[in-house]
């Protein structure tokens, strides 16, 4: 009996060795990199010079979407545009065109980030001259009509101009807001001029 229980005790260690070698074999080995595609960023379709419109319930145009390309990910399901124009319309207020050289679409749409070139312009109405905004880079809420952005921004509006950091817009409103920094000079359209 003692003879058995001399041989069973190294067979014992040996085996428990043996688990903890294969447990330690798995507990650090790197899971093995699949090649089905689905980790890769590639668009599974672009498009050349595209339109897209967005109506509200009754009808009416609410803006527009125009690209000179667009570039749809299905990894994350985002889209990526080259050259957009985001053209807002409303009755009873003037135009508003927000356009950039790049945009990244959000997965559900309702968010647009605008980068590089950024330009925001409000249409001519009444006495107000036509306003111009530009910065590097602006996060717009399509569905909402506000903008956003933390960059530094340069307003016109004709003679009159005013720089900043971070603004916010609200279109229905109207209300553009520059969050620090701000520095103007404003023109009064009764100012006598020689």
């Amino acid at each position: 009996m003692k003879r058995l229980s001399s041989a069973l005790f190294p067979l014992t260690v040996l085996l428990a060795l043996a688990a903890l070698s294969w447990w330690l074999r798995g507990a650090v080995e790197l899971p093995e990199e699949k090649h089905d595609g689905k980790t890769r960023h590639d668009p599974d379709y672009i498009v050349s010079q595209s339109e897209l419109r967005k109506f509200d319930n009754n009808g009416r145009l609410q803006y527009t979407l125009t690209s000179d390309e667009i570039r749809h990910f299905p990894d994350d399901d985002t889209t990526d545009l080259k050259k957009p124009l985001l053209v807002h319309v409303a009755p009873g207020r003037p135009t508003t065109r927000m356009s950039s050289d790049r945009a990244h679409l959000s997965q559900d749409g309702e968010r647009v980030d605008l980068y590089d070139n950024v330009r925001v312009e409000r249409a001519a109405s009444g006495k107000r001259d036509t306003m111009v905004a530009t910065m590097p880079q602006l996060t717009v809420l399509p569905d909402d009509e506000k903008a956003f952005t933390a960059s530094p921004v340069r307003i016109t509006e004709g003679a009159s101009w005013l720089t900043g950091v971070g603004m916010r817009i609200d279109s229905v409103t109207e209300n553009y807001v520059l969050e620090s920094r701000a520095v103007g000079q404003f023109e009064s359209p009764n100012a006598k001029k020689h």
